[in-house]
C-alpha cells in the first residue's frame, strides 16, 4: 500500500492513495489553516469506521440479513498532552432492515472487532481503548 502527500499551501494537503484517489486536509484556522478539508486526525478516525462498516456489512450480507442501511457513529478522546494521540474511541452502530436478528447484527460488530477489521486491532495494541455498541432499526 502506498500513499504520497503534497503540501498545497499554508496548513493544506492534497493526499493521494496508491489506488489514485485523492483526499484535501487542511489545519484549523488558528494553525494557519482555511479549514478547506479534513484533519489528518478526523481521516485516522473516519478510516476506521470505514474499515469496521465494510467489515460489519460484509458479514451480515454473508448471514443473509436484509440490511437497508448502516450507520456508524464514532466518538474519539484524545489526550491533553503532545502527542494528542486518540486515548478512546466508541464505535456505535445502527443497523437498519427487515428482521434483522439480534444475534447476527452483535456477532457482525464482534467479529469486526476481535478478528476482521486491520485498523481497530492496530489501534488497539497501540495502547487506544475501544469500545462498540448498536442498535437495531426496522426498515419502515
Amino acid at each position: 500500500m502506498k500513499a504520497t502527500i503534497d503540501w498545497a499551501g499554508n496548513a493544506s494537503f492534497k493526499a493521494t492513495s496508491g489506488t489514485g484517489h485523492t483526499v484535501q486536509m487542511d489545519g484549523p484556522p488558528d494553525h494557519g489553516g482555511e479549514n478547506l478539508g479534513p484533519r489528518p486526525m478526523e481521516l485516522l478516525l473516519m478510516g476506521l469506521g470505514g474499515c469496521s462498516s465494510f467489515d460489519v456489512m460484509s458479514i451480515l450480507k454473508k448471514s443473509r440479513q436484509d440490511v437497508t442501511a448502516c450507520h456508524a457513529e464514532l466518538e474519539a478522546e484524545r489526550a491533553d498532552a503532545i502527542p494528542s494521540v486518540f486515548t478512546r474511541i466508541h464505535l456505535h452502530f445502527v443497523v437498519t432492515g427487515d428482521s434483522l436478528k439480534e444475534n447476527q447484527v452483535k456477532r457482525a460488530v464482534s467479529l469486526s472487532a476481535e478478528k476482521y477489521c486491520s485498523a481497530s486491532i492496530m489501534l488497539e495494541k497501540a495502547g487506544v481503548e475501544i469500545t462498540h455498541s448498536h442498535e437495531i432499526r426496522e426498515a419502515e
